[in-house]
């Protein structure tokens, strides 16, 4: 990758990734979608792939922008209630869901360019569950017994999950199955305000 350890490579590529989010959230990835980023970045598709490792890294570098999370500061843990609202908010980004679900389908191969990267994505994000889970445990808010890692890596299968069926399923929802989980199953309060629709998406 040739992006420089230089200020302006840096801001070009944070621009791209930005268009990029904007442009797959509208029309899932497609093969003019990556033409219509470079043409709004001012650039060529060949000068769009010279700030990543290849076309797939791209994407994958999309999705983990797609993934950031709000959590307390100066902590790594994720709050359930975050990933729920997180995964909501996919529902206003359909050609996400279309790319996440294609690209984690296509990097089952270890030999595929985004492999490595979403490995390290699942790893990231089940590491700060696990360490929700066991703050969570530490304040009696959830049984003391459950295991935090296969909490977490159930956690990540609903959303995943929800995300596969969302796409056929028209009585389905994104938020569903994880609220469901998250506030009825592990008994976690929910917020002021938060609806119980997880009946909807099962």
């Amino acid at each position: 990758m040739a992006t420089g350890r230089y200020p302006k490579g840096v801001l070009k590529r944070e621009q791209i990734l930005d268009t990029a989010l904007e442009v797959f959230a509208d029309e899932g990835y497609r093969g003019t979608s990556l033409r219509t980023v470079a043409a709004r970045c001012g650039l060529s598709v060949a000068g769009v792939l010279h700030y990543f490792d290849s076309r797939e890294d791209l994407l994958a570098q999309v999705i983990a922008r797609r993934d950031t999370i709000p959590r307390p500061a100066g902590t790594s843990r994720v709050e359930p209630h975050a990933l729920v609202d997180g995964i909501r908010a996919n529902t206003d980004q359909p050609g996400l869901v279309e790319l996440f679900v294609s690209l984690v389908a296509a990097a089952r191969d270890h030999d595929h360019p985004a492999h490595e990267q979403l490995a390290r994505r699942y790893t990231s994000m089940r590491l700060r569950i696990q360490g929700a889970m066991r703050d969570l445990q530490e304040a009696g808010q959830i049984p003391a017994h459950l295991d935090p890692d296969a909490l977490a890596r159930l956690i990540i299968a609903a959303a995943d999950g929800a995300q596969l069926q969302w796409m056929v399923d028209d009585e389905a929802t994104l938020d569903g199955p994880l609220a469901t989980l998250v506030y009825d199953v592990l008994g976690l309060s929910r917020p002021s305000g938060e609806v119980d629709r997880g009946n909807a998406s099962i």
